[in-house]
């Protein structure tokens, strides 16, 4: 955040990022069925941006593989995430980068589910449901101000 904004997690835990998963030749092979896996959706997602902080999810630890869950035969992607502090007044957008990315990089077929993990956040309940209205999403993707924010979460940092 700029403009002498005060943080709320001024001083963050960072992680130690995982390694790049190496492809295996079948995957690289758009003739071969490659059914989508937890990893791959862990790999979309651990390089968003935190809307604070210089960091990476990932980094941060508010996204992890073990909270990543694809039933590629159902369509289903489900995603905890947990923020840094329980009082954290960006889960809302955090949840709403992480559903859009995976919106903007899956087939339609998949239903997207994107949740705080249970018990570590103040207002848990009320970002769930934020995050599974369909319709909520959709209006705050029309609000160019909050899409704005969603964008550079997503956008590629220079290292």
């Amino acid at each position: 955040m700029s403009g002498g904004t005060r943080l709320e997690n001024a001083n963050p835990v960072i992680f130690q990022r995982s390694l790049e998963r190496l492809l295996t030749a079948s995957e690289a092979d758009e003739d071969v069925h490659d059914p989508i896996d937890d990893r791959e959706i862990f790999d979309l997602i651990r390089s968003i941006n935190d809307p604070e902080h210089p960091l990476s999810l990932e980094e941060l630890n508010v996204v992890e593989q073990v909270r990543v869950k694809v039933n590629d035969a159902e369509s289903t992607v489900s995603v905890e995430f947990t923020p840094t502090i329980p009082h954290c007044s960006m889960a809302t957008l955090i949840g709403l980068s992480i559903k859009v990315k995976l919106l903007r990089s899956l087939p339609d077929r998949f239903k997207i589910d994107v949740h705080i993990t249970p018990g570590t956040h103040a207002s848990e309940e009320a970002v769930n449901k934020q995050l599974a209205d369909k319709e909520r999403v959709a209006a705050a993707l029309e609000n160019s101000s909050l899409l704005e924010v969603v964008n550079q979460c997503l956008s590629i940092r220079s290292i």
